[in-house]
């Protein structure tokens, strides 16, 4: 069987599902990071509270408190870049390997199709662990970033002190948006792996997940909570 006999086996459905999916994906992703007819996400909001934590900082003496949570934001991008990297490896050896999968097909009754159909449904499910993984590794690089501009903050109330406070509030939602960015490349690589099952389960699989990030982000109790006394912008 050649090449175009075995990608004969994807059809229309599947192409619907992977429109809809890198459509989903997109437009999650617009909407988060802007904020939908002047409602604003959690992620926008968190902006403000970053931009309103780095005025605060300026007066803060001793900036111990500063450095922690900076730590913490820092360990908790490298946790996920390394899980990440271990599922991607997992991955990796995985393709070209499909004949656990090509056996629990048969098991499950799925579709007949070659080993290479299954290696192209889970390099879809790496494209995302791989976007996720860059995602975090940049995250954290602008977390050091920001922390040698906070370092770099004068200890008085200067316009200077502020206006390199600023930069660094800045750096740090970059940071926190790329790292965003990352985690909901995770929640598409979970909801990508239901190709295997085929088209109708990954169309309902992107569905899902575009719905639970909207909920999170736009209709969540967190979001409640962080619109009460919101900083000024």
């Amino acid at each position: 069987m050649d090449l175009a006999q075995r990608l004969s086996v994807f059809g229309m459905p599947d192409a619907a599902a992977i429109a809809l999916l890198t459509f989903g994906w997109v437009l999650i992703g617009v909407a988060v990071e802007r904020g939908v007819g002047g409602r604003a996400s959690v992620s926008v909001l968190m902006a403000d509270y970053r931009r309103e934590w780095m005025r605060i900082f300026v007066d803060r003496e001793p900036r111990i408190l500063d450095g922690n949570i900076l730590g913490n934001l820092r360990h908790g991008t490298t946790f996920f870049a390394s899980a990440t990297l271990i599922a991607l490896g997992g991955g990796l050896a995985l393709i070209g390997n499909t004949e656990r999968l090509l056996g629990l097909a048969e098991d499950f009754r799925l579709e007949d199709a070659p080993a290479l159909v299954w290696d192209i449904k889970l390099l879809l499910i790496l494209l995302f662990m791989a976007n996720a993984l860059l995602k975090f590794i940049w995250a954290h690089r602008l977390f050091g970033y920001c922390a040698v501009v906070m370092a770099a903050v004068p200890n008085d109330r200067s316009d200077a002190a502020f206006s390199r406070a600023a930069q660094a509030a800045e750096l740090n939602i970059s940071a926190a948006r790329s790292f965003n960015r990352g985690l909901r490349s995770i929640y598409f690589a979970l909801g990508s792996a239901a190709w295997l099952l085929g088209p109708e389960a990954l169309i309902a699989a992107t569905l899902l997940t575009v719905a639970v990030l909207w909920r999170r982000e736009f209709a969540s109790q967190s979001r409640a909570v962080l619109l009460q006394g919101r900083p000024p912008t």
